[in-house]
């Protein structure tokens, strides 16, 4: 999903916090576009990695290293999120606690 060859046939968008892409054919297998590509939210383990996530722009190759995570407050409060990698549509999206991360 990083090869820019790739991207330009496949049109992303995010609305009311869901992640959409289409194509008109397809650049590569539909799978390996739903299981490399996500709506996925960050939880930094530190102010560093926090620091290097809101430094990252458009075309920059990231990898990030982490636990895929579900939020609960003690106010009751709680953000769910998936615990795999394989699904998709609505409840697919991840939190991902980064506890490493680095950016080409």
């Amino acid at each position: 999903m990083s090869d820019e060859a790739m991207l330009k046939d496949i049109k992303i968008s995010q609305s009311n916090r869901f992640y959409y892409w289409r194509v008109d054919e397809f650049p590569m297998p539909r799978r390996e576009i739903e299981t490399q590509s996500a709506n996925m939210h960050m939880i930094p383990a530190n102010e560093q990695i926090e620091k290097v996530l809101k430094s990252i722009v458009p075309g920059q190759i990231v990898k990030l290293s982490g636990d895929l995570v579900q939020v609960d407050a003690s106010d009751g409060w709680h953000w769910k999120s998936s615990l795999t990698r394989e699904d998709t549509g609505a409840g697919a999206c991840e939190i991902i606690y980064v506890k490493a991360i680095s950016v080409a």
